[in-house]
């Protein structure tokens, strides 16, 4: 009876350890397949000139990849071409992302250009749609007549740069040279066949099936890929980014330059008015970042600082709010553009951009009710109002010929001589009407005289 209850524990001993290891042996499986079939891809779509914000943003999205285990990260591009700067940080991104990182053009039709090679040649997996197209990369430079290719050393120097990403990934250094040296392009097929790209696929869905088990090699570390039945992430541009890439492209980023320089012009030749002057200025200062002359973290502080200096004059000068929407403007970009610092919390700079636009929004409205008020007071000296009179008599603070300005009860307004005489610096003045800003005058002692006569 004793061994037989032995035996009996023995065999439910024996069943529990079976079932055990084989319940661990599922479990594990269990997790592999989780970790394969759940690992998510990053897919970010590029349509149009690779700018400043593109950059900013392929920069973050690959940082928050990596943090977030992705086995994939893929960039479908269709592009013409764009900036050199941000071309090459992008090129210095995926070549050290602590992933694999893909490149599909796409669809059909869509283009790889100029900074699009680049970006392509610098892929670890590069592919293109059936009926697409890559090269022409020969650096240019803008002139008063239009685009013209660059000087011979600048074309070298990108050159070796190219043969030199090619080899890195393993592709034919002689033919991406030839990208910049000679504006080669390739179709799809052929870019295929010369070994610049490893697959042909039309969308996202066939590159993931495709490439469904390879090992890639990078940096010493190999990264099987389960692309199956993967999870797909398509995460979008925050504000910052969008602003940074709407402002950084070349035709925006020329034509805000050129909006600037006309609103100053127009500021120097007719001085007074403020409104050209700093919506130029502000214009000017973004069209020198779109073109890539200021960094975005400069950018940002020389916003901030013009913004603070515009509503300071505000404050002491009667500017009739119009500095101060154009300081409020200029904190918001500001405050947009403002450096990112790594130590900080990302909802820092949400809290942080929500009391901008607060404290801008509160700026607005005392800006406008105290502009409301000071052009409801001038109204009611144009009328004549016994609230507000028009001076009576002046001094001359620069020669009146027919027009110039005269200091009067401590304030300097516009005069016009009232027979387009000449009047001197200096002279004391009597005002003879007014019309709305301006201030018709002539000499006292022309006025006494003319008391004279007529007595």
């Amino acid at each position: 009876m004793k061994n037989k209850f032995n035996e009996n524990h023995k065999l439910i001993l024996t069943g529990l350890i079976l079932l055990c290891l084989a319940g661990g042996f599922f479990v594990s499986a269990g997790v592999a397949g989780a970790e394969t079939g759940t690992a998510p891809v990053y897919v970010i779509e590029v349509d149009g000139a690779v700018t400043a914000g593109l950059q900013s943003f392929l920069d973050r999205q690959i940082e928050v990849a990596v943090e977030d285990d992705a086995q994939l990260f893929i960039l479908v591009m269709n592009t013409p071409g764009g900036l050199v700067d941000a071309t090459l940080k992008i090129n210095e991104l995926f070549l050290n992302a602590e992933m694999p990182v893909a490149v599909l053009v796409a669809p059909s039709g869509a283009i790889a250009g100029s900074a699009g090679a680049f970006i392509l040649v610098s892929s670890d997996i590069a592919a293109m749609a059936p009926g697409t197209t890559v090269g022409a990369a020969m650096p240019v430079a803008m002139s008063p007549e239009g685009t013209e290719a660059t000087d011979e050393k600048t074309i070298n120097f990108y050159a070796s740069h190219m043969r030199s990403i090619a080899r890195e990934q393993g592709r034919p250094e002689d033919l991406a040279e030839k990208f910049v040296t000679e504006n080669l392009t390739l179709d799809a097929r052929e870019a295929l066949e010369e070994g610049m790209i490893e697959y042909l696929a039309g969308s996202v869905p066939e590159l993931l099936e495709t490439v469904d088990g390879t090992e890639i090699e990078k940096q010493g570390v190999t990264y099987q890929l389960n692309t199956i039945d993967a999870q797909i992430k398509e995460p979008q541009m925050n504000l910052r980014e969008g602003l940074q890439d709407w402002v950084s492209d070349p035709q925006i980023a020329f034509f805000i330059l050129m909006l600037g320089f006309l609103g100053i012009y127009f500021g120097l030749s007719a001085p007074g008015t403020i409104v050209p002057e700093v919506s130029g200025l502000i214009l000017l200062i973004l069209g020198i970042y779109g073109i890539g002359l200021f960094d975005t973290n400069t950018t940002g502080i020389i916003m901030l600082l013009l913004g603070a200096g515009l509503i300071a004059a505000e404050i002491f000068t009667s500017g009739f709010g119009i500095l101060g929407i154009g300081g409020a403007a200029s904190l918001l970009a500001g405050a947009i553009l403002l450096p990112t610092e790594p130590l900080m919390e990302a909802d820092w700079y949400a809290a942080f951009l929500v009391t901008v636009v607060g404290t801008v929004i509160g700026l607005l409205i005392i800006v406008l009710v105290v502009a409301q008020r000071v052009l409801h007071s001038r109204r009611k000296h144009q009328s004549g109002s016994d609230y507000f009179k028009p001076p009576e008599r002046g001094v001359t603070v620069e020669e009146i010929n027919p027009e110039g300005m005269i200091r009067t009860r401590g304030e300097l307004w516009k005069a016009h001589s009232s027979n387009n005489k000449q009047i001197p610096k200096g002279t004391e003045v009597e005002i003879v009407r007014s019309e709305t800003l301006k201030l018709w005058v002539r000499p006292v002692q022309e006025a006494e005289s003319a008391g004279e006569t007529d007595e």
